[in-house]
């Protein structure tokens, strides 16, 4: 129970302190101390009716003892009595402060992998260490990045506010881009970081209703989430068109799409709202490829990209054929994408052409073990396939899969 109402809770009393605290170490130790009391104490004297205003107001009476102790003149003394003051209301839902904080986490003077730590540490509730594992690096070096970042808030005094409407847009794709990046970090074999940009999406859906890209990302990440059962299976990636759809999950898929028809309402359509859309059309068999085309050349008018463009030449081998597409990946300039040379292959394989070195370099390229694997069966039945052929043998079946061999 504690646990979970840590999960939940931990990013808004830390947002509700550091906004009276003024600081993000000492408010992110108020709140500690407080479910370090709350573990000893609830356990014998029951949860309380409101958990959330229980931890923040033992957060700040522990803020409050901690002044005390440390201080050193008059300015610590007087922060304290404003604190002892605090009006009770603010123990509260608050969505403002936790929306301050977001902000705060993703604010562009930091690197992108102290926001996503930061993120993750003070919204997320996650331990340095789980954070550490997560990204597989030493929990001594996360734990200097978290420093680091908190330090230059300090040191830039970066404003713990929400950005002002003119600069909201372009803040705004940073936070997204953070919460993205981390469920990509962990759709494949880290269910808990993909589970915890879910949830972060939702908080943000939750402050930000207004806002159709945020509702996007959302649908995105549950559409995708939907299939992460079939996709990867024994440890085994299985691509889109080999999947057993029954291992879908339904109620991800019926939220996801019933947000993506939201989206459409709004008619100011975005770069998640658009992915979020291709992802409802493959998740309502069968997948209406003509469909899948026309929102990937609305997603290229938006965001110009030749990994866009990879992706629209899978949908375009269904529609035109497998010569009109690879015409157009291999115009294509991302040599060192393995995903580019994965499309290559499984396109070249299907005109009766050898895939052989397109998947090599694939393999080449790709690091995720689950990909690597892949590739390898892929290329192994290339190999035996020109066997077949240059013996003079034909295959029983037609051996060209069919949509995207990319597993995706």
């Amino acid at each position: 129970m504690i646990e979970e109402i840590y999960r939940a809770e931990y990013g808004r009393a830390v947002s509700v302190l550091t906004r009276v605290l003024g600081d993000l170490d000492l408010a992110e130790e108020a709140v500690q101390d407080a479910f370090t009391t709350a573990a000893e104490q609830w356990p014998v004297k029951g949860v309380p009716p409101a958990p959330a205003g229980w931890i923040i107001t033992t957060a700040r009476n522990r803020a409050i003892d901690r002044l005390r102790r440390e201080t050193k003149g008059h300015e610590k003394h007087a922060q304290a009595a404003l604190l002892q003051h605090e009006p009770e209301e603010e123990v509260g839902d608050v969505p403002d402060d936790r929306l301050r904080l977001i902000f705060t986490c993703c604010h562009p003077s930091l690197a992108l992998q102290a926001q996503v730590a930061l993120t993750l540490k003070l919204l997320g509730g996650l331990t340095t260490a789980e954070i550490a594992r997560a990204f597989l690096v030493p929990e001594p070096t996360m734990a200097q990045r978290i420093v680091r970042a908190k330090g230059k808030i300090r040191a830039a005094r970066i404003p713990y506010r929400v950005p002002r409407d003119a600069d909201l847009p372009e803040r705004l794709k940073a936070v997204l881009a953070v919460v993205y990046l981390i469920f990509n970090e962990g759709y494949l074999d880290k269910q808990e970081l993909a589970g915890e940009a879910i949830r972060l999406g939702r908080v943000l859906a939750q402050l930000m209703p207004d806002e159709p890209e945020v509702w996007g990302l959302l649908a995105l990440m549950l559409l995708v989430a939907s299939r992460r059962d079939a996709r990867v299976v024994d440890g085994s990636l299985v691509p889109l068109a080999e999947q057993d759809r029954s291992r879908w999950d339904a109620n991800l898929i019926a939220e996801g799409q019933d947000i993506v028809r939201r989206c459409l309402r709004w008619n100011r359509p975005g770069p998640y709202q658009l992915q979020a859309a291709i992802n409802a059309v493959h998740s309502d068999p069968p997948t209406d490829w003509h469909q899948v085309v026309a929102l990937y050349d609305q997603l290229l008018a938006i965001t110009p990209s030749p990994v866009v463009a990879l992706h629209r030449a899978v949908a375009v081998a269904e529609v035109d054929g497998p010569a009109v597409a690879l015409r157009e990946v291999e115009a294509l300039d991302l040599d060192r994408y393995h995903l580019f040379h994965a499309v290559r292959a499984d396109l070249l394989q299907r005109l009766g052409e050898d895939p052989t070195a397109a998947w090599e370099a694939a393999l080449e390229r790709a690091e995720h073990p689950a990909e690597r694997d892949l590739l390898r069966k892929r290329l192994g039945l290339a190999a035996d396939e020109q066997d077949r052929a240059d013996d003079g043998d034909q295959p029983d079946d037609d051996p060209q899969p069919r949509g995207n061999a990319t597993g995706v």
